[in-house]
């Protein structure tokens, strides 16, 4: 099956959660906005169609065959069966699934951290109340995701070097790009935090050394982080 994911065409953002187990399986996809024929007006217009029996609130979402799919935790309970990268029990589906909206949570509390007030509002509105927000997030938040996630690695039962054992899942890939953000958004915090989960760094690092993922890592279609991604650096927030 070849699928549609539709996205901003400019930023990694939530979108970014799905391109990655789809460029690590080797799916057959199409990042729509970003073809010139279609775009993020394309998108728009798409949102509007009257005709779709199951609307999407916003991007992304997934086209696979008749099915549209929305939000990204959704989109990848989805997909991951079909990509193998989940194991195949009913308990281990759901624990995934609940492991993913924990990092939905972890990245929404990110994202609030240049935009605590309201998303409409340029960060220069609402700078002081970002660095409020901010200064709790990289004290507190920070620790408490990155502790919760390197427990989950060390109580892995069944061994190996991933989150379900020794076969890689979608929500490997997933610490993989909130570690990636993170160092982006906060160098200074997560150079000082690190040594303090190796396991999730070695997640990491064993994560970018993927053949697959190495070689989107280094391709055109792995976009830069900027400011107007979920994942922003302003030195202030970190004073």
């Amino acid at each position: 099956m070849r699928y549609e994911l539709y996205y901003q065409p400019s930023i990694q953002g939530r979108g970014e959660f799905i391109r990655l187990p789809l460029e690590d399986s080797g799916a057959d996809y199409v990042d729509i906005a970003r073809d010139p024929k279609f775009g993020r007006p394309g998108i728009m217009k798409f949102l509007e169609d009257p005709s779709l029996e199951h609307p999407p609130f916003a991007p992304p979402f997934l086209k696979a065959g008749k099915l549209l799919i929305s939000q990204t935790a959704n989109i990848l309970q989805f997909l991951a069966p079909r990509l193998d990268l989940v194991p195949k029990s009913e308990a281990s589906r759901l624990w995934a699934h609940q492991l993913q909206l924990t990092i939905a949570d972890w990245l929404y509390e990110t994202g609030q951290t240049h935009h605590p007030i309201a998303n409409v509002l340029y960060y220069e509105e609402q700078t002081a109340e970002a660095k409020k927000r901010a200064a709790n997030f990289t004290s507190n938040r920070m620790p408490k995701f990155l502790g919760y996630f390197e427990k989950i690695l060390k109580r892995n039962s069944k061994g190996g070097d991933f989150a379900f054992g020794k076969k890689v899942s979608y929500v490997d890939l997933s610490l993989f790009q909130m570690i990636e953000g993170l160092r982006y958004a906060f160098p200074k915090t997560m150079a000082k935090l690190e040594p303090q989960y190796p396991r999730l760094i070695a997640l990491h690092d064993r994560i970018k050394a993927r053949p697959r993922i190495a070689a989107y890592l280094s391709s055109p279609r792995r976009l830069p982080f900027n400011q107007q991604d979920i994942f922003r650096h302003y030195p202030e927030l970190e004073e």
